[in-house]
């Protein structure tokens, strides 16, 4: 068992949370970051940081929830505003070109709330948390743009070439469940260095292998992620658990909290 931390989860889309969290605890998570999407889903991920001193939160916009009136993702950019420093960092925001979202908020309205709310992550010196789904290049040119220094491109199985230009920015790639089996997320994972890479579960995501086979996750399976992570890596389970929980305590500031959450290690 490793303290391990996983980076990205939905919190408040998870039925019997309390058992979900505990099986957490007793996998060795040291903590998890709950990630929001929209108005009422970070009011709910602060109640849950609340609840629970393993939880932290990040507020986000999520691209997939901007088929709502101009005023209400106003509401929301000022709800993030107003709560920041409740929060580790900016997220879940970003882009999403597929078709079923953009016939609900174009590229060029995802692209000006990205601005929006990377703006206020740079405002406040907040690390972002990225979701770029067939937008890849978009979505990294505008965090570069942006003048956001901490970043982590979440579940990343796009093009090589804009993770080679992320990562010598120096912003991270998170690996996901489907490192068991998806061959462009395998790809992206290889390509990474653990300097670079940390560990996610985006529960409660259903994983699917084939039509055979579906996996609901939730945050104790961040240890599976671990697993094959090192598996694809070459690289034994402890020493990618150290170095990716080590990251995730850089990016998100953690380490600054008053009790450390991870112990010191020879």
């Amino acid at each position: 068992m490793y303290p391990l931390i996983d980076t990205h989860a939905h919190l408040d889309d998870i039925e019997d949370l309390g058992p979900a969290i505990a099986r957490a605890r007793e996998s060795g998570l040291i903590a998890i970051i709950a990630v929001g999407v929209d108005y009422e889903s970070n009011n709910r991920v602060l109640e849950i940081a609340e609840r629970y001193s393993i939880v932290f939160p990040a507020l986000g916009c999520h691209p997939g929830e901007l088929g709502e009136t101009a005023a209400e993702i106003e509401r929301n950019l000022q709800f993030i505003e107003d709560n920041i420093e409740s929060a580790v960092g900016i997220g879940e925001i970003g882009l999403d070109y597929h078709k079923r979202v953009t016939s609900k908020a174009s590229k060029d309205i995802q692209k000006q709330v990205l601005r929006d709310v990377l703006a206020i992550a740079k405002r406040h010196a907040k690390p972002a948390l990225i979701h770029s789904r067939y937008s890849w290049r978009d979505c990294f040119t505008l965090v570069q743009e942006s003048g956001v220094e901490r970043a982590v491109f979440h579940w990343y199985s796009g093009p090589m070439s804009v993770l080679r230009d992320l990562i010598s920015q120096g912003y991270y790639a998170s690996a996901t469940l489907a490192a068991e089996y998806h061959n462009d997320h395998q790809s992206s994972i290889r390509e990474t260095p653990c300097e670079n890479l940390l560990l996610e579960t985006d529960s409660p995501v259903v994983y699917r292998w084939g039509t055979e086979f579906a996996h609901r996750s939730e945050p104790a399976d961040v240890t599976r992620v671990l697993e094959a992570v090192a598996r694809l890596k070459g690289v034994e389970p402890d020493v990618l658990a150290q170095r990716t929980t080590e990251n995730a305590l850089t990016l998100f500031g953690l380490s600054h909290f008053p009790a450390p959450l991870i112990p010191a290690v020879d």
